[in-house]
């Protein structure tokens, strides 16, 4: 169902604006208009009430007009009749019938009229029709004979309320068309200012559209000012910015991605191949070099689905954590990842010292974390080397024996598929410690890694917990 307030939503927003220009405007004109026209009207009301206190009435010519009515004579022979521009009328307590001036028409008589001739107030004011229609303003008073009240006896004094309806009707007139004015202007200047304050949105409306037609993500909108346009502007600027540069991580990713996956597939395709080609030609291989074979496909493998485990989890968006967060134990978390970093550094010594820490994080990520930092520190490590692990007040550190990181590729260490240099001819995609990274800060924590004093490496996690478990936990 259609009403005027839909249609006024179907409307452009400069012209609801406009609208709402105009009727505020023409409100408030109404209102002024109405208030002038009220004062008006009372002030010249005033004016005449004003007028007829001060007609002096001769009290010969009220004595005259009283006796002519009692005895009943026309009114057109009454005495003393010039013509004079009000109307004079003589009323008694008991008047019923008026008994007024030569050639004027008579007014009713009202109580308030009669009630002054009884003595029962000194005057009275009103408004009323008189016989031929016209409305009259009625003055009535009492009659004086020197210092004294004339008893049963007063005087009724009208004019005609054009005096006041006449310049009231103009001063309507007057108002209307100032008002219509003022209204029509209002509603051209609202528009004027709708489309002036409104081209930059027209602007911001275009940029997003050329945005989505072209997917031009370098568009900026000029910045003018610091008001709320000026606001919007440069929250679309930053938004843009934002897309363009998570469009151009997501273009990295894939060529990143891409360059990591190509060297094993090539090395796993050129493995396929010679036993395809063994089984074709009947040349069976050497024995020994067929486990060889074989175990170097199975490690491509195990690589390959390392790699895709670790671009998966990356994939997940970084403002939601991977799963739901639980209570759980560092300390239990570090020994489970200890004994997987034993079964794969058999010959390394590795020392733990674990206090109980409980933290809130998603236990399947924290795990993949702490087991990231161990492998680096079992890849690194030499021969026969020590890898001590430590949990200490909710920091978690990993000392290694390897040749460590130099300075100037720390910061570059949390990056995804950067690879020091001096590790591009061992096993890993690059994307571990973006892993330990990410799921740290989810957790809430910090993570770093730093030259160890001596040799080696130093990773640190430090992740806020307390040393028992929650109530709710146990």
């Amino acid at each position: 169902m259609t009403g005027p307030l839909h249609r006024i939503r179907a409307l452009p927003l400069r012209s609801r604006l406009a609208m709402l220009v105009a009727t505020a405007v023409a409100v408030a004109v109404a209102a002024v208009a109405l208030a002038c026209w009220l004062t008006t009207r009372d002030r010249l009301i005033e004016q005449l009430d004003s007028s007829l206190r001060q007609v002096d009435v001769d009290r010969q010519i009220v004595e005259n007009l009283n006796v002519a009515c009692l005895q009943g004579l026309p009114q057109d022979n009454n005495p003393g009749g010039p013509e004079i521009p009000y109307t004079i009328q003589v009323v008694t307590p008991t008047s019923t019938k008026p008994c007024t001036w030569p050639g004027k028409s008579a007014i009713p008589v009202e109580s308030a009229d009669r009630a002054v001739a009884a003595g029962e107030r000194r005057d009275a004011v009103h408004t009323t029709e008189a016989k031929d229609g016209v409305k009259m303003r009625v003055y009535t008073s009492e009659v004086h004979i020197g210092p004294l009240v004339r008893p049963g006896l007063a005087v009724s004094v009208a004019l005609p309320m054009q005096q006041v309806t006449a310049p009231l009707n103009q001063l309507a007139v007057v108002l209307l068309v100032v008002s219509g004015i003022g209204v029509i202007g209002a509603g051209a200047a609202g528009l004027w200012v709708a489309r002036t304050g409104l081209r930059p949105v027209d602007e911001l409306t275009e940029a997003v559209e050329h945005v989505a037609r072209t997917e031009d993500l370098t568009l900026r909108i000029p910045v003018e000012g610091e008001d709320e346009i000026a606001r919007l502007s440069r929250s679309f600027n930053s938004m843009t910015a934002a897309l363009a540069s998570s469009r151009d991580r997501q273009a990295q990713l894939i060529a990143d991605a891409g360059h990591e996956l190509r060297t094993p597939l090539t090395s796993l395709r050129t493995n396929v191949e010679l036993l395809a080609r063994s089984e074709e030609t009947g040349r069976p291989i050497p024995p020994d070099d067929r486990r060889a074979l074989m175990k170097s496909v199975t490690a491509q493998m195990t690589e390959l689905a390392a790699l895709i485990g670790d671009l998966q989890e990356l994939a997940r968006p970084d403002a939601a954590p991977p799963g739901p967060l639980q209570v759980v134990g560092l300390h239990d978390i570090a020994s489970a990842a200890l004994e997987r970093a034993r079964l794969r550094g058999p010959e390394l010594t590795i020392t733990a010292d674990l206090e109980p820490w409980y933290v809130r994080a998603e236990p399947a990520a924290l795990e993949r974390a702490v087991v990231n930092v161990l492998d680096n520190a079992v890849k690194f490590s030499p021969q026969h080397g020590t890898i001590a692990v430590a949990l200490h007040g909710g920091e978690l550190t990993v000392v290694d024996q390897g040749p460590g990181i130099p300075e100037e590729e720390l910061p570059h260490v949390f990056e995804r598929f950067w690879r020091s240099p001096s590790a591009r001819q061992l096993p890993g995609s690059g994307l571990g410690l973006s892993i330990v990274a990410r799921t740290v800060q989810q957790a809430g924590g910090e993570v770093a890694l730093r030259r160890a004093p001596g040799a080696g490496t130093e990773a640190r996690i430090r992740l806020p917990g307390a040393p028992q478990p929650p109530p709710e936990s146990c």
